[in-house]
């Protein structure tokens, strides 16, 4: 029993590792083009570790771009979207888990079926009320869109949470005479804060991934990362070695991020999974 026990676990040991080691490869091979020259970048048989090592593809990238300005979008976006969606999912995910309808399962339903529209069936109507608004290329224009189009995954994951949380708790704070501001600020908040944490977490990484409404609807004032890295690929054809630099100075806060918050984000995400 021990020695089948011991099988199993170097069984799913050994296909986590493999799991991570497939996701992680294109990241890894990014990285190591942006250091070799054009030739070898395209060279085949591809060459893995036996290369030049330059710095010229970062370079020719930041002469040729202003950086700062892309990482600032991306972070003004990226940041903005989700506080934006956070502020109004906490009291909706709230009245949804505490004080529910016979209808709320069907509108939890309905606000997911919504990340099933594509996205190019809305492009040319939002494309034109922007040009009404005056909303184009603009960062408060692309975080309404993106706060709207991650504000259902930010309900549901929102709901889940708080459903967790015993309602006992709040009838109590209730009844010590707690408004439903003082309830939700200084009661459910901080007895929610992993799966709100990881909430924020997950939406800024979907915020700062998003390519398809950033490159509509802006142009350059209000260009973030994604649209960064679209630059590098022209007429003239790819330049896989530049390219590969300006994806991984795009990745690099985010996975930094994720790698400092990680703990937060898993412990998150298994909230309430163990009473």
């Amino acid at each position: 029993m021990a020695r089948t026990t011991l099988q199993r676990k170097m069984l799913i040991t050994f296909a986590a590792w493999s799991v991570g080691i497939l996701i992680f490869f294109p990241i890894l091979w990014t990285v190591l083009t942006s250091f070799k020259t054009e030739a070898q970048a395209i060279a085949s048989p591809p060459i893995f570790l036996n290369f030049d090592w330059t710095l010229e593809n970062y370079r020719v990238v930041l002469d040729r771009s202003d950086y700062m300005r892309f990482l600032w979008n991306s972070i003004f976006i990226a940041g903005g979207s989700t506080l934006l969606g956070v502020l109004i999912a906490v009291p909706a995910a709230w009245s949804m888990a505490f004080v529910p309808s016979k209808r709320t399962k069907d509108i939890l339903l309905w606000m997911l079926s919504t990340k099933m529209l594509p996205a190019v069936g809305v492009l040319y109507p939002l494309y034109l009320i922007f040009i009404k608004l005056g909303m184009l290329d603009t960062r408060w224009g692309l975080i309404v869109v993106l706060m709207l189009i991650n504000l259902p995954i930010i309900v549901w994951m929102l709901y889940t949470y708080f459903k967790e949380i015993p309602v006992e708790i709040l009838e109590a704070a209730r009844m010590d005479g707690a408004t439903l501001k003082s309830e939700i600020l200084y009661v459910l908040t901080p007895m929610a804060i992993p799966g709100i944490a990881s909430t924020i977490l997950l939406n800024v990484i979907l915020a700062w991934n998003e390519a398809f409404w950033t490159l509509n609807l802006t142009a350059a004032k209000a260009a973030p990362l994604t649209a960064f890295i679209a630059s590098y690929s022209s007429p003239e054809g790819l330049f896989y070695a530049k390219l590969s630099a300006a994806s991984t100075m795009a990745i690099a806060p985010i996975l930094i991020l994720g790698w400092f918050s990680q703990k937060q984000l898993v412990r998150g995400l298994t909230f309430g999974a163990v009473k």
